[in-house]
């Protein structure tokens, strides 16, 4: 559920806070004053494209801010999943816009844009004008009946996924080895040649390193012996070298750590550093006499790296690489050797996961076919709740194994008859945009029970709607609202009757400054507000009256 929004120094808004409730939130205001912004800052927070444009004059940054309270289990599972953090049973995700670019925190931590999308679509679902547009496409109408369907189709969907994916890549496979006599013979050539040309090199797998170290210190080698030569001579025992330094002065103090107990550690310590430099200058000397220039040497090095250079031009950046290319190759030999027998063997394995594919598909049709018929008898009920008198609906469900993919092979299609005596057409051909808004709140009324989201906005929820349909659409909404958290703009009173939260949007000059501010409306505020939406600019008794009338109709409504 959305607990809170804070937002600061976007369009319109100075600063505000929103506190929402549980239930059906309603929104109202006059138009102008900032409706849109309330909502377009919700879905600034959930990652929508920000421009500079929304940042308040004179502001360095707008910030929108939104608490979630999670509670299901499945949602915390799937936020988990994301690896995304939860604070005490809260989602705080915050978004701060700055002119050149912006920054997107969960419980405040950094967040991808993509990360931020997967977010919002566990925690909320947004409904506005463009969205009721989305029923008209085929995908869409397939989607809401699979949604429908349950979890007993998503496994059968995965599965066809799979298959779709080996069959699609065997019939690939087969296709791109369709090749003539000659090009075969070619490329069993090349593939030979490759081969024999890897073999005969004996490859010995991270090679390529070691022998480029030891070409290396082959190639310094003077430099390396005249530096050593040099170290041996300052730490050796002859003329001023350290080892000779080193004599004179254990010389020195042992002349003398007989008188004092504290001398007799320091010429101990002397020792143990005489014989540290003795263990290094042998050491230092093996080195140097095992540091001979074998010119033999050194060509047979240099021309093992320019093979295995040469080697990796042609198939690999590293010996695995290269090893990794022979094995490929080596499969593509036996493969050209025996080809026909490869290629009978790959068009069995493409009948048969054709047949694999086919069979899922028909499970996958029969499941849709049986639960488009119980869709569409609740959707016709829900439509007629909804104002539409002599409504049928139906959802075709249309098999076509010529075009089977990931979803299967159907094609779903809604459609509808809104008079007595005419024939069922889609919903472009009919449905208007009134007519859509209604549908979808159908759609989303029936599939209540079924969908995870607590959090539900409508955003143009009455459009095209008056009168009684207007009423029929707030019974739906308080409906849905006891199973959801609704948050809902609307200009129409009937609608706006029914709120179990009612929220006010006013636009005010301050400082010769337009702001936006939203309150909460009391029992008497929200009255006053209902009698504004019944009577315009003037408010009479008689509107005062019908307005409260409307507030206890709507509230002994959501009594049953």
């Amino acid at each position: 559920m959305l607990q809170s929004l804070h937002v600061k120094n976007l369009a319109l808004i100075d600063e505000t806070e929103v506190s929402f409730g549980e239930g059906l939130n309603i929104l109202t205001g006059e138009t102008g004053a900032g409706k849109s912004v309330i909502i377009g800052s919700i879905n600034l927070a959930l990652g929508a494209k920000a421009d500079k444009e929304m940042i308040r004059s004179g502001a360095e940054y707008a910030l929108v801010e939104l608490i979630f309270a999670v509670e299901s289990e499945k949602q915390r599972k799937a936020i988990e999943k994301l690896e995304l953090p939860l604070e005490e049973g809260q989602v705080i995700i915050q978004r701060k816009i700055m002119p050149n670019r912006s920054v997107c925190k969960v419980c405040g931590e950094t967040v991808t844009a993509r990360q931020l999308k997967q977010l919002s679509e566990i925690l909320i679902d947004i409904h506005g004008q463009h969205e009721h547009q989305s029923l008209l496409q085929a995908a869409k109408q397939m989607e809401i009946l699979d949604a429908y369907a349950g979890e007993k189709l998503d496994v059968l969907k995965q599965n066809c996924k799979e298959v779709y994916r080996q069959y699609r890549q065997v019939k690939e496979e087969l296709s791109s080895s369709e090749v003539d006599e000659e090009t075969r013979r070619r490329e069993l050539s090349l593939a030979e040649f490759e081969c024999k040309e890897i073999a005969e090199a004996a490859l010995v797998p991270g090679e390529d390193g070691e022998v480029e170290k030891t070409y290396q210190r082959m190639l310094y080698a003077q430099k390396i012996r005249e530096a050593a030569v040099n170290v041996h001579s300052l730490c050796g025992y002859e003329d001023a070298g350290m080892g000779s330094l080193m004599g004179r002065a254990l010389k020195e103090i042992r002349s003398v750590s007989a008188y004092d107990d504290a001398l007799q550690e320091f010429e101990k310590q002397l020792l143990d550093m005489d014989g540290l430099l003795n263990d290094y200058n042998r050491a230092l000397a093996e080195y140097l006499s095992n540091l001979e220039f074998d010119e033999s040497l050194f060509d047979q090095t240099e021309r093992r790296l320019n093979l295995l250079n040469h080697l990796k031009s042609k198939y690999g950046n590293t010996v695995e690489e290269v090893l990794a290319y022979y094995d490929r190759t080596q499969e593509n030999i036996a493969k050209y050797q025996d080809y026909d027998a490869y290629r009978m063997e790959l068009s069995k394995k493409a009948d048969t996961l054709n047949k694999e594919l086919q069979a899922v598909c028909e499970k996958i049709s029969g499941i849709r076919v049986k639960n488009a018929d119980k869709l569409s008898k609740k959707m016709k009920r829900a439509l007629e709740d909804l104002n539409f008198d002599h409504v049928a609906f139906q959802i075709q469900v249309t098999p076509n194994t010529e075009r089977m993919g990931e979803n299967g092979y159907d094609q779903v299609t809604f459609l509808i008859s809104t008079n007595t005596g005419e024939a069922l057409k889609e919903l472009t051909q009919v449905a208007s945009g009134g007519e859509l808004s209604r549908i979808m709140l159908a759609l989303k009324t029936v599939l209540a029970d079924k969908d995870e989201i607590e959090t539900l906005i409508f955003d143009e929820i009455d459009t095209g709607i008056s009168g009684r349909t207007a009423w029929k659409v707030s019974e739906k909404m308080g409906i849905l609202g006891k199973g959801h958290q609704l948050i809902c703009i609307t200009h129409l009173p009937q609608i706006a009757a029914m709120a179990d939260t009612h929220f006010y949007i006013e636009k005010q000059v301050a400082k010769d400054r337009s702001i936006t501010d939203i309150r909460r409306l009391e029992e008497t505020e929200s009255v006053q507000e209902l009698a504004r939406m019944l009577g315009g600019a003037l408010i009479t008794e008689n509107v005062l009256k019908n307005a409260e009338e409307m507030k206890d109709l709507a509230r002994n409504t959501k009594q049953y």
